[in-house]
């Protein structure tokens, strides 16, 4: 087996010079971090990364547990910009994946400490709360896509969806719409209530009256095993005397049902009825004809942010509450003026 004392024979350098390249340490001049690292190269060198473990007690290793999030399309960018930052920061990244059972939470802290893990992502599929106190928390933790109102103290980062709600909203009235009808996300998710409550907002603040038989459901049920009744929502709309002339999907998973309700209705989109969803995931909203508009759940930015503020709690920096990225607005051809006119804005 290849050792340290091999990789400083071969580079011309001391041992100690070998194990500050390899942890990255610095006031290493270029030149001889070249070397080392040429020779590490050539003899194919892996560091005793437990050894290193005894002597300083880190790991360099952060751990991501989430429910759902890295077995899912949907939010796997989390995971990606996790790994991302820690690629970028020299540090290992740890998954497990709890199905959100809460013995299994137990299990993983229990791995992460047990392989001295630094620090904590803890993240879920959708944006929701979750009883989480500081105390509870055996290893420093940043929550992403989630946060505790149980305890406003535990460093999270969520995105905005009222903001992104609000602007959906408002780029439809600036086409001209004003009968908005709106097909909503599982209440179970915080997502869901945001998102509601910036399209209702929005409303009021023009003055515009959102009759309740204009906001139907779409999902509900425990969470990951939601029932999905966004179609025969959108026939209900569409059944009114007075049919909305835009629909609000709550996700794009709900767009996607609410575009088979109008085209089976024998509508077109948007010549009839204007379509928007949220999220962005891109197979739907890129897949469906014509393109969706939606605002975009900035998954990736989510994990980058996420563990970048992790990293400034392992160092000390005081961390402590919630913040919050936008969703931005993508405007594609599911959106037009009211009766096929040109857009307005």
């Amino acid at each position: 087996m290849v050792s340290i004392k091999d990789v400083a024979r071969i580079a011309g350098v001391s041992d100690k010079t070998v194990s500050r390249v390899v942890n990255g340490e610095a006031n290493v001049h270029p030149d001889t971090q070249e070397k080392v690292e040429r020779a590490i190269a050539e003899l194919n060198y892996v560091p005793n990364l437990s050894a290193r473990l005894v002597r300083t007690n880190r790991s360099h290793s952060i751990g991501i547990m989430t429910d759902l999030v890295s077995t899912t399309p949907y939010s796997g960018d989390i995971v990606r910009g996790v790994q991302d930052w820690a690629k970028a920061a020299g540090r290992t990244v740890l998954i497990t994946n709890t199905g959100g059972d809460p013995e299994e939470e137990r299990r993983a802290w229990r791995t992460f400490q047990e392989h001295r893990i630094d620090g904590v992502i803890y993240t879920t599929m959708a944006h929701r709360e979750v009883a989480i106190h500081e105390e509870m928390l055996p290893l420093p933790t940043v929550l992403v896509n989630c946060s505790s109102e149980a305890d406003p103290k535990v460093p999270a980062i969520v995105p905005n969806d009222y903001a992104g709600s609000v602007t959906l909203t408002e780029m439809l009235l600036s086409l001209g719409h004003r009968r908005i009808g709106y097909v909503r996300l599982n209440p179970a998710l915080k997502a869901a209530h945001l998102r509601l409550a910036g399209f209702r907002d929005v409303m009021k603040r023009h003055n515009l009256a959102v009759a309740e038989g204009l906001i139907l459901d779409g999902m509900f049920g425990p969470v990951g095993q939601d029932t999905n009744v966004s179609y025969e929502s959108t026939l209900a709309l569409l059944s009114q005397a007075e049919r909305p002339t835009a629909i609000i999907a709550g996700n794009d998973e709900i767009a996607l049902q609410v575009y088979c309700g109008v085209l089976s209705s024998g509508l077109r989109v948007p010549n009839d009825v204007s379509i928007v969803g949220f999220d962005d995931f891109q197979t739907v909203s890129r897949g469906l004809r014509p393109q969706l508009t939606t605002a975009a759940l900035p998954y990736y930015t989510l994990g980058f942010e996420g563990a970048r503020l992790l990293e400034a709690v392992l160092t000390g920096k005081a961390v402590s509450g919630k913040r919050e990225i936008d969703c931005p607005l993508v405007f594609r051809q599911s959106a037009g003026a009211p009766g096929g006119g040109e857009r307005k804005a």
